[in-house]
């Protein structure tokens, strides 16, 4: 067997355990709408109270998740990937049974109040920890087809969940969504080897590497400390010296922000914005989504391997954020029910960023810092969270009302349009990703010379 292929047969667990929990997450995303609708302003298609309460969400799951992703990453660096990954997979089953019993107003503010709470410890925490463990089991050379894999992993599960929302009813979306998410939080304990325990030692964690005692003739590995709380707790001065000592990781989580941004803000406003203006319900919100997920499909199994050897992350990400602009664009001037449609395709180029980003990233820290890397990138993405909805809810909501200073119920979409254009025009001056190996050979070259 090929070292490639070895590499990625370790990666195989992780493969599935993000196929579970994404299928279970994005399956409930077409009908959250008609939820929400149907519980605070049953028999209309615009509502003020969904809008600001959708906002009210975002932003305090943005603080949190702010707050908390570093330590994450960086508490995953020490203790492992899967210890992380536990709680973030059990906290997120519980809002999902609520809905799974009931939709009514007070099941919905039960299930608003826990996925509040949740969301702030449980966004982004499976995707940076599973970056992370794929970073700790593959080769620089290999890793931005690896993190492309793995985004294509999530948007099969994405079309898988839509697809299956698409044909069973609500009530069943939220029953099938909380028994994915815990078949995956089994799986994930079960099958999942802890990263950080098989690395070899070239490329462990200097926190955990080098810890085996003897005993007698016996060798005991204590290479996977139990969590000691209070021994070593990261904090905020660990994002900021990783922002200082790159200049390229300080460009990369710039353009991190504003992707952050205006994803949040399209995230925020779009599924209001197509009920409003063109009656849209589950099933069409499902259909826009599954356009979604095979563009997402395409891209990121098939067109990002081939693509990333000849062009490189920074082309690809310069490619996928001027498509994401153009994409958020058509929608904010959609006149037709059928041009969200032709404005969804676009995500076929669109989805290059992310991974791309995450790449370069990923390449600017060494293999004990990955997890802090990682978790900076979603805690400043966090952080952009928590911004968008105090900038795209109230424009979301004035413009889809009767007191718009003008007529364009898209005006808060093309905002988000500008955002992402900032993003473009960064991520122009990243420059070809020097990395931490490289660096670190060039440097044992020059002193042995």
């Amino acid at each position: 067997m090929t070292e490639s292929k070895m590499e990625y047969e370790r990666l195989r667990h992780i493969f599935v355990t993000v196929f579970l929990y994404n299928f279970a997450v994005f399956m409930v995303i077409p009908a959250i709408t008609d939820v929400t609708m149907l519980a605070l302003c049953p028999g209309q298609d615009e509502c003020s109270l969904a809008i600001y309460l959708s906002g009210f969400q975002q932003a305090v799951t943005g603080l949190g998740s702010l707050m908390v992703m570093p330590v994450v990453g960086n508490l995953s660096d020490s203790y492992g990937r899967k210890a992380l990954l536990t709680l973030p997979m059990i906290l997120t089953i519980l809002p999902l049974a609520i809905l799974a019993c009931g939709r009514t107003k007070y099941f919905f503010y039960g299930y608003y109040a826990l996925k509040t709470l949740t969301a702030m410890f449980c966004e982004g925490s499976v995707l940076s920890l599973s970056l992370a463990y794929v970073a700790d089991n593959i080769s620089e050379s290999r890793r931005s087809s690896a993190f492309g894999i793995l985004s294509g992993i999530g948007s099969s599960a994405f079309l898988c969940g839509t697809l299956t929302s698409r044909f069973i009813s609500t009530e069943s979306t939220f029953k099938v969504s909380a028994f994915v998410a815990i078949l995956a939080t089994l799986y994930m304990r079960f099958f999942l080897p802890d990263s950080s325990c098989n690395m070899d030692s070239t490329s462990c964690s200097k926190l955990i590497s080098n810890k085996t005692k003897r005993t007698g003739n016996n060798v005991v590995d204590d290479s996977c400390p139990k969590i000691q709380i209070g021994k070593r707790i990261p904090s905020i001065d660990d994002m900021i010296h990783l922002l200082k000592t790159s200049l390229i990781f300080r460009q990369a989580a710039i353009v991190a922000f504003f992707t952050n941004l205006a994803e949040g803000g399209l995230r925020e406003a779009l599924l209001y914005f197509l009920k409003a203006r063109f009656h849209f319900n589950k099933d069409q919100f499902a259909d826009l989504m599954l356009i979604v997920g095979v563009s997402g499909v395409i891209s990121q199994l098939v067109l990002m391997p081939i693509l990333v050897p000849g062009l490189g992350e920074e082309k690809l990400l310069r490619i996928g954020l001027l498509a994401s602009c153009v994409h958020m664009f058509s929608y904010s001037i959609s006149w037709a029910p059928w041009v969200p449609y032709v404005a969804t395709a676009i995500v076929v180029l669109a989805v290059f960023s992310s991974p791309c980003l995450r790449s370069i990233a990923s390449k600017q820290v060494g293999p004990e810092e990955q997890g802090k890397a990682q978790g900076c990138i979603s805690g400043i993405g966090s952080f952009a969270n928590i911004i968008s909805p105090l900038v795209f809810t109230p424009l979301t909501a004035l413009f889809l009302s009767d007191r718009a200073p003008f007529h364009f119920p898209g005006f808060s979409i093309m905002c988000t349009g500008f955002a992402m254009m900032i993003a473009f025009l960064q991520s122009l001056m990243i420059r070809r990703v020097p990395t931490i190996s490289n660096n670190k050979s060039n440097s044992n070259a020059y002193n042995e010379a």
